[in-house]
């Protein structure tokens, strides 16, 4: 039986943002890596066709996947990249995504980022990072970084800046920084990855200088009305790293900064909790998530305790909503504003649309049946080699799916894990190649 539309009231409220900018509901599509760029970086048409799909989705914004602002530190090969300012096709290439994704009347917010210790070592053995300290991963798939100096940490705000101003000329309503996941500038704020003793490190204020710094630049050379976004983890789920006390901070100091929108997220390579894997809760943590046990997503447990520490920003949080039902409770209770939605849209792009007009009662919750096997194959194994391949797994897997959508084509459910794999790291191996 379809769902009551007034099951949907929540959702489909329309929402204003303090810079001036109207979200027609509170549903977005969240970042998501596409690895979709021709081999200078630039959108390809896959790409673009990719954005034309999701603009009928329903989602009131669409939030690019990471580009990034440093060719020599991709999060993966096929990677978009502004590290300067751009040349006429850029922007041109540049301008049709925004409008492919601007087409039926949602937002399209650009998200940049720099990869920072986690750009893969095929793409930079040796990447920079606020402190020369390697990833705690097996494989060796990261290599050694390097300290970045004063001077450098100069140049690579001023890229973000660069990108900001290229997205508003390109025609994007807005920027996302990505500060989360373990990237350059979540680095920067955990304590674990940055031990300088210079003026970025040390006390929180200064592990949040990078951020807020180029949050205030960014803002000061973009117009009034351009959206600005950061996403931030709640905590990096490791001993030693950044906590959610932190982070309520640091959400104070953005909100104070004219921030308009701030994503509650958490996790790094080390500890994905992103995917719902891995990772350590601090006392604090662990208490926020028993009082919501319940609740399907992963991060809106942490929503209520940000939320008391910013009063302009509006809050979004993304990872593991499905049923409208907890949606729309989140969105009234929680003091949640957004609902950040990402791997449902890669199997049904129209799946939003319908929760929104009532048609379906929640999201495709395929990752329930995404698994290399039963017992000691399984998501849920005992063994964390099983774990983490079954996630790599099911990640290819939905890349695989995107990739088909920047074809023109339509999902393949029949697609198994490791041939999703396989094809996957083939595909990487090349663009990583073409990166170089």
């Amino acid at each position: 039986m379809p769902a009551s539309p007034l099951q949907a009231d929540h959702i489909n409220a329309p929402l204003d943002f303090p810079s001036g900018r109207r979200m027609a509901n509170r549903l977005a599509k969240a970042a998501m890596t596409e690895g979709l760029s021709d081999e200078h970086g630039r959108p390809g048409e896959s790409l673009i066709r990719l954005y034309d799909l999701w603009a009928r989705s329903g989602c009131g914004i669409l939030i690019t996947g990471n580009v990034q602002v440093d060719r020599n530190h991709l999060e993966r090969g096929g990677n978009v990249v502004i590290d300067r300012e751009p040349d006429a096709q850029m922007h041109n290439l540049l301008a049709r995504w925004a409008a492919a994704g601007k087409s039926q009347g949602a937002q399209m917010w650009m998200q940049i980022s720099h990869a920072g210790r986690q750009t893969p070592r095929a793409i930079n053995p040796h990447p920079k990072a606020p402190s020369a300290i390697k990833l705690a991963m097996p494989g060796n798939q990261f290599g050694n970084p390097v300290a970045l100096t004063d001077e450098e940490i100069e140049v690579l705000i001023e890229r973000f800046v660069v990108a900001a101003r290229a997205a508003e000329a390109a025609g994007f309503d807005g920027a996302q920084v990505h500060a989360a996941h373990g990237y350059l500038i979540s680095t920067f704020l955990s304590p674990k990855a940055n031990r300088r003793t210079d003026r970025w490190g040390g006390d929180l204020a200064g592990r949040a200088r990078f951020l807020m710094e180029t949050v205030k630049r960014i803002r000061a050379s973009v117009s009034p009305g351009f959206g600005l976004s950061v996403k931030l983890n709640s905590a990096d789920f490791q001993r030693g790293g950044f906590e959610l006390e932190e982070s309520e901070q640091v959400a104070a100091w953005l909100d104070g900064a004219n921030v308009d929108l701030i994503e509650i997220s958490g996790g790094t390579y080390e500890a994905p909790k992103m995917m719902n894997l891995g990772g350590e809760a601090s006392p604090a943590m662990a208490e926020a998530q028993r009082s919501t046990r319940s609740r399907e997503a992963y991060f809106a447990a942490f929503a209520p305790r940000i939320r008391k520490h910013i009063a302009r920003a509006r809050l979004m949080v993304t990872g593991g909503f499905r049923s409208a039902a907890a949606m729309n409770d989140a969105l009234a209770n929680d003091g949640i504003d957004i609902i950040g939605v990402g791997r449902p849209l890669c199997v049904e792009p129209d799946a939003v649309s319908n929760l929104l007009a009532g048609r379906q009662n929640a999201l495709p919750r395929i990752e329930d049946h995404l698994r290399l096997g039963p017992g000691f194959l399984a998501p849920t194994s005992r063994f964390q080699l099983a774990k983490l391949l079954n996630a790599a797994s099911t990640q290819a897997w939905y890349y695989e799916q995107l990739v088909r959508f920047g074809d023109g084509k339509d999902t393949d459910r029949s697609l198994g894990l490791l041939k999703a794999l396989v094809k996957n790291r083939r595909r990487d191996a090349q663009t990583r190649t073409r990166a170089r």
